[in-house]
């Protein structure tokens, strides 16, 4: 593995809540929602441009009172960059392995929980699509969802 690599955590475009279990990052670009469980957490606010690998894995080991693969923080690594939570992406080297085969060591070695990051894409708002606003009367004539459709009002709405 290329331990030497120091990831960086992205911070703009993203809004961050954090609760006991878990962190939730919305990313205002894409539309779309990130929770991150403990571990995928731990690891992500961990990048923050001054740790490598190697001591990305020292702490979260510190931290689980264990002792841990690197490959785990690499599998985090992974998710976080295939959701664009870091500043660039870093190479992985899983040396000829696949995920699942890094997963299945990791699995079994480990008593602590994989990394998950999983997401969903926010629903744009019935509302967002449609718009009543207008500069004149003749705008109102093709908003036909709008409380009027001949009428633009002080306030530039298809309204009465």
């Amino acid at each position: 593995m290329k331990s030497s690599q120091i990831p960086v955590a992205r911070k703009e475009g993203l809004v961050v809540q954090e609760t006991a279990e878990e962190v939730l990052v919305y990313d205002l670009a894409s539309n779309k929602a990130h929770c991150l469980n403990q571990t995928a957490a731990f690891v992500w606010k961990s990048c923050n441009g001054h740790n490598s690998i190697s001591q990305i894995t020292k702490l979260f080991e510190n931290e689980v009172g264990s002792a841990v693969n690197e490959d785990l923080i690499w599998l985090a690594i992974d998710q976080l960059n295939e959701k664009n939570l870091l500043d660039a992406e870093l190479a992985l080297n899983f040396a000829g392995r696949s995920r699942r085969e890094v997963i299945k060591k990791i699995g079994l070695a480990t008593v602590v929980a994989l990394p998950i990051v999983a997401s969903l894409t926010a629903p744009t708002s019935a509302l967002a699509s449609t718009s009543c606003a207008c500069i004149n009367p003749g705008a109102c004539l093709t908003q036909t969802t709008c409380p009027s459709t001949v009428n633009c009002n002080g306030s530039g709405i298809c309204a009465p």
